[in-house]
């Protein structure tokens, strides 16, 4: 079981909960989950294309950011779809916490 395919079930969730913080742009958001969250591995292709995917359904928009010199940047931003999304995947979470604290305490009492 590798972890980089199990974390990219979720990256989406990672994602959203990201832009509802605050607005940013795909490297902005791959430099803040690879500094939060421990252990975490991604390449920053697969943050584009989920953004890619969200915003194909819906959940995020983007703007193009011309301020600095060089290229522009797509900015990010959260929709009301994807502000329900990210509380579906809350709820999914918070059932997964569950599950997995079950197969924990069973674990652990097999090494009793």
């Amino acid at each position: 079981m590798t972890g980089k395919r199990k974390q990219s079930r979720h990256l989406p969730a990672f994602i959203l909960l990201t832009l509802a913080e605050c607005s940013a742009y795909g490297g902005a958001i791959y430099t803040s989950l690879i500094e939060n969250i421990p252990d975490f591995q991604c390449d920053q292709g697969a943050i584009y294309r989920t953004l890619k995917q969200l915003e194909d359904d819906g959940a995020v928009i983007f703007s193009w950011d011309t301020t600095n010199s060089g290229p522009a940047k797509k900015i990010y931003t959260i929709t009301d779809t994807g502000l329900n999304q990210l509380d579906d995947w809350k709820n999914d979470i918070e059932k997964r916490i569950l599950y997995l604290k079950y197969f924990l305490d069973r674990y652990k009492n097999l090494k009793k």
